[in-house]
């Protein structure tokens, strides 16, 4: 079964503009009646550091969840973040990003690999308690554009420190977009094989043009779980770096159908979100 992840709050957080509460929670509202597995809508980070998501607790009290399947993950980046986030019953998971790169993991959440790897044992022991599932982003997990050392030894290494853990789910992260095809077929599919029990996902970032074929590498490689967002919209601030927009979703989804899959996907409220999405994301 193929899980779809929509991203929301990646396409906002590097909007320039502030995007009005009302606004954020109307759309996410639509986004959670399309039939995706997950709706990635909010962060509980410092608001000095991505001030669009400043109103993440305002957004949750406006979204209706009765008739949604659609579970919600929020993006946390510290101890003091993932406190916050457990405090809505709403939540299912939370997202923690680490990173193969040290330059990265400094940018993103101010703190050494250890130092987030020590943050991630803690945040884990929380989400057990609290019954949530903690899912991290092993960003840079195809390639590290910084200059430092990269190789799929380094990436099963820390897989497996994760593992550790007992973290149940791993999304591989390309934030800056430097995956190709082979890439993300060699390091998936060996993650896949080694740790069978953890669930994998891909968290990709592409021009349109290459869309799907990285999909369909990922497919190969025996990922089920791939994060998206409406048009293509979105990309890491804090990489700092020319953004390669998230994976468009609509090409995602022509893709896995066009390779046998069938996707609870409501086609008519996918419409009606790409009405909205036009309207918001104004570049």
């Amino acid at each position: 079964m193929i899980k779809l992840i929509e991203c929301p709050r990646d396409a906002m957080q590097g909007m320039p503009e502030f995007i009005d509460t009302a606004i954020k929670a109307a759309y996410i509202n639509q986004l959670l009646e399309v039939g995706f597995d997950t709706v990635d809508f909010g962060s509980f980070v410092s608001p000095k550091a991505i001030p669009q998501m400043r109103d993440t607790a305002e957004v949750l009290s406006l979204l209706d969840l009765h008739h949604s399947k659609s579970k919600l993950l929020a993006i946390v980046a510290n101890i003091r973040g993932a406190e916050d986030a457990l405090h809505f019953q709403e939540i299912d998971y939370l997202g923690f990003p680490l990173s193969v790169s040290e330059t990265f993991q400094q940018r993103n959440t101010n703190a050494s690999i250890q130092q987030a790897l020590s943050a991630v044992e803690e945040m884990q022991n929380l989400c057990v308690m609290k019954g949530k599932t903690l899912v991290t982003y092993l960003s840079m997990g195809f390639g590290n554009p910084y200059g430092e050392a990269y190789s799929p030894e380094l990436v099963a290494e820390l897989v497996g420190k994760l593992d550790q853990l007992e973290i149940k789910i791993i999304s591989l992260s390309d934030t800056v977009g430097v995956a190709d095809p082979a890439s993300i077929i060699h390091v998936l599919e060996a993650q896949i094989k080694a740790f069978p029990h953890i669930e994998f996902g891909a968290h990709l970032h592409s021009r349109q043009e290459d869309i799907a074929d990285k999909i369909k590498a990922g497919v190969q490689a025996g990922c089920r779980r791939f994060d998206g967002a409406l048009k293509g919209f979105g990309g890491c601030p804090m990489a700092a770096d020319e953004l390669i927009g998230n994976i468009n979703t609509e090409i995602m989804i022509e893709t896995l159908e066009s390779e046998g899959f069938q996707l609870a996907i409501h086609k008519p409220e996918l419409a009606e979100a790409l009405k909205l999405a036009n309207f918001i994301f104004k570049y």
